[in-house]
């Protein structure tokens, strides 16, 4: 390495977020090119289903914290160097801008979009430059930010999470995908999370034999009920009866097969289980409860018979009603719980049988509502090498020379790593330009708290908002509120906007800002009185800016940015929740490719463009966990010259 590149590296102070399957190979890289004065945020700890890639960990760290078992690992190969690791959400209030300033570079390695947006809010607001990156399989990116010189990484949009309509996923499925939603996001939450919520399995049978007096007691157990005995109620009920009275509507299948119900007498006798005896009490406690080794099955990657799949339902009901008692009324869909998995994909299948879809494994049905794109090591560690390249760059002040560097899988002009200059910033961003949002709302009807939650938090990304109308404080929230102040604006939440004390009406222009982020935008208001309730549902719009979308529908709960399974990418349908009007790319930042198209070889056709897969965002429900990090990047085409096609991540 060149002097003046060990300078710059030795005096540098680096900030890493994440310490995932990137991130272990970044700090090593890191602690081998030089930097030694390296500190790393991290709030995970060390799973099972980490150990496969990322290489600092070992069986013995499961369960501790990622960023000091990392910095363990690394300073016995490197023990004069400054490591400190911080086991917290990146989100903290001890991490504001203050703290940031204080970093030569910031470098991510996170796994999901809200922490993104939060850090290179921080990054901008403290002028220090931020590196991006992700990963999935084959694929990667490394994209460099840096204030007043490129884009920042919320110039462009990002895809919005995919999410499926509640009457395709409840009425009419007709992929795996939304029989995997289904078991997991209604029928896994019903009976296992919380019972108050209300959705259309509540529906009650006409013989009042099978079930309780009243509708809202179909999934409670009676107490002269044994597991077994429920279990086949269940069964019935959402795979039989409600079957049948979807049937019962000729107007829905007019173009569609109609499915088959399905009762548990058809597919197994009216007799007990055949379990494995031998095996059922085998397992110890340190071993995941499981239904697979009483019911003789071995292979994950098999594709249960429907017998099989009616059987792995009731013992994986009956295993959480007799081993995990405790938990049922608080439990959400974990895809390391390998019970979770079992029934989900136990249930999926059965209603995909119904509606003659193609059942999958429990493999595969783990991919999809897990949210797994599978990662490879190798890609990683590339992908780590070349933030620490693009670091270099920043720190010798070689912003012309600084890339955004795609990985392919397969060679596109000759090469697999291929460069391209940034973007300029987007003057339509509100995040790091001054762009006044317009908001379509009607004023009359809507509250407060729907304001607040699916506009403020949901699409503008900020925590701990503060919302003014002039030099009037509508609503703020913190911690360090006094009492009768966060009462005013508790009440102010139920108001609708027609009625605040301020009141906010067509025209009005609301002053939203957020301390932490030290961000602040301003949103016109335009009262509007109807909406399309099937694009429009929450009867909200914001357009000025095209960015990402939280969605609110039946959606999975996401361990990443993106879906388990390029097949769930292809079906989006209207999204839900407020609406993002998306603005046309400012035509002076296109991205200019003519030196990467110089450099090819010239037999090549300048105008071929890298065979990349488009991807999307199947679904997502919440963004604020970021999961174990199978490191994820969705990556769209290439950029074609003055066209803004971006790479986006998803890790």
């Amino acid at each position: 390495m060149a002097d003046s590149h060990l300078q710059a590296v030795k005096g540098a102070k680096v900030l890493m977020v994440g310490a995932g399957g990137i991130g272990c190979e970044l700090l090593k890289t890191l602690a081998l090119s030089g930097f030694e004065d390296i500190h790393i945020i991290d709030m995970d700890t060390i799973e099972v289903s980490n150990l496969n890639r990322q290489f600092l960990f070992r069986q013995s760290h499961v369960g501790q914290s990622k960023a000091k078992v990392a910095r363990d690992a690394v300073l016995k190969f490197k023990p004069h160097i400054n490591i400190k690791p911080y086991h917290a959400n990146v989100k903290s209030p001890e991490f504001n801008v203050e703290f940031f300033k204080q970093f030569s570079v910031v470098l991510n390695g996170l796994d999901n979009l809200d922490a993104r947006r939060h850090v290179n809010r921080l990054c901008l607001a403290a002028q220090v430059p931020l590196v991006e990156s992700g990963t999935t399989g084959y694929l990667g990116q490394v994209t460099v930010h840096v204030k007043g010189k490129t884009e920042c990484y919320e110039c462009q949009p990002k895809p919005t999470p995919k999410s499926y309509p509640v009457c395709t996923i409840t009425s009419t499925p007709s992929k795996f995908v939304h029989c995997v939603v289904w078991a997991k996001d209604l029928l896994f939450a019903k009976l296992f999370g919380d019972k108050s919520q209300d959705n259309d399995l509540n529906i009650r049978p006409s013989d009042d034999g099978n079930t309780s007096k009243n509708p809202e007691d179909v999934f409670e157990r009676s107490s002269d009920e044994n597991a077994e005995k429920y279990g086949r109620r269940i069964h019935d009920h959402v795979f039989g009866y409600n079957i049948e009275l979807a049937l019962a509507n000729d107007e829905t299948w007019k173009n569609r097969k109609k499915p088959s119900p399905i009762y548990i007498k058809d597919v197994l006798p009216d007799k007990s289980l055949q379990r494995n005896g031998h095996l059922e009490n085998c397992t110890s406690e340190d071993m995941p409860i499981s239904t697979m080794p009483t019911l003789g099955l071995k292979n994950p990657q098999d594709i249960w018979s429907l017998a099989e799949n009616a059987e792995v339902f009731l013992e994986s009901l009956r295993l959480f009603i007799e081993k995990r008692d405790k938990d049922i009324g608080n439990l959400i869909f974990d895809k390391d719980d390998q019970l979770a998995v079992e029934f989900v994909t136990a249930a999926a299948n059965i209603r995909a049988s119904s509606f003659g879809i193609p059942m999958h494994s429990l493999f595969e049905a783990k991919g999809i509502a897990g949210n797994i794109v599978h990662a490879v090591a190798t890609t990683n560690a590339i992908i780590a090498g070349l933030i620490v390249i693009e670091a270099i760059k920043i720190l010798q002040c070689d912003f012309h020379n600084c890339r955004m560097s795609y990985c392919l899988e397969h060679p596109s002009r000759k090469m697999l790593l291929m460069p391209v200059e940034p973007f300029e910033a987007n003057k339509s961003c509100y995040v790091c330009s001054e762009q006044t949002l317009l908001l379509e709302i009607n004023t009359w009807t809507t509250k407060l708290r729907d304001f607040v939650e699916k506009i403020i938090r949901n699409i503008l990304g900020m925590n701990l908002p503060i919302v003014m109308h002039g030099a009037n404080l509508i609503y703020e929230d913190g911690d360090d509120i006094e009492e009768d102040i966060a009462t005013n604006y508790a009440r102010n939440l139920d108001k609708v906007l027609a009625e605040l004390p301020s009141q906010v009406t067509n025209g009005t222009v609301l002053t939203v800002e957020d301390l932490q982020q030290e961000l602040t935008c301003n949103i016109n208001i335009k009262h509007r009185e109807e909406f399309d309730e099937e694009k429009h549902p929450d009867g909200m719009v914001l357009s000025g800016w095209s960015g990402h979308l939280n969605d609110n529908k039946v959606a999975s709960n996401k361990e990443n940015d993106i879906s388990s399974a390029p097949s769930a990418a292809a079906d989006a349908e209207n999204p839900d929740g407020p609406d993002v009007v998306p603005e046309k790319p400012h035509s002076g930042s296109k991205r200019k490719i003519s030196e990467v198209e110089e450099s090819s070889d010239n037999s090549e056709n300048p105008s071929s463009k890298p065979n990349l897969p488009d991807r999307e965002n199947p679904h997502q429900v919440d963004d604020s966990n970021s999961g174990d990090d199978d490191d994820v990047v969705m990556l769209v085409a290439l950029p074609e010259a003055g066209k803004k096609k971006r790479v986006q991540t998803a890790d």
